[in-house]
């Protein structure tokens, strides 16, 4: 199992949003570096655990457990020109960028904010607090995953 932390903005998409969507699914999609792409396509899978993240908030803090549902696909929203995330380099034939669906597991009790996460020895390596870190999707360990939870529980 691979574990993962989301990351969204959440004027754009909050916790409270997918905890309202049908079956408190979504896709993940909109990923435009090939880094987080990789992880997407290659690497996560139906099963892995996340944590959701809300990023450029006040503060920015995990607010909850996910689980990936689906294999990477192909993000149709790159073909869609009325998409914020369209991209003309794609083609049905020859996709570039790719999602995976999340279902929510649960919300946090509390939300556990960066200062919080930063502040404890066992997140010092956790790549949320690496200098330069802007992926919205990224490994977490399965250590720092299980720190992250209990400080939201």
């Amino acid at each position: 199992m691979n574990y993962w932390l989301f990351k969204s903005e959440p004027l754009a998409f909050s916790i409270d949003d997918l905890e309202k969507s049908e079956n408190q699914t979504t896709y993940w999609d909109g990923i435009r570096n090939y880094q987080a792409r990789n992880f997407l396509r290659d690497t996560a899978k139906p099963g892995d655990l996340g944590i959701y993240y809300h990023s450029n908030s006040e503060p920015p803090a995990a607010v909850g457990t996910v689980t990936v549902v689906s294999e990477g696909y192909p993000d149709f929203t790159a073909l869609d020109p009325n998409s914020d995330y369209y991209d003309p380099a794609c083609t049905e034939e020859k996709p570039v960028w790719y999602m995976v669906d999340i279902k929510l597991l649960k919300k946090f009790k509390k939300p556990v904010t960066l200062p919080e996460i930063k502040s404890k020895d066992i997140l010092a390596n956790c790549r949320l607090v690496a200098k330069g870190n802007r992926l919205s999707v990224f490994p977490v360990t399965e250590e720092e995953f299980n720190e992250i939870v209990r400080l939201g529980e």
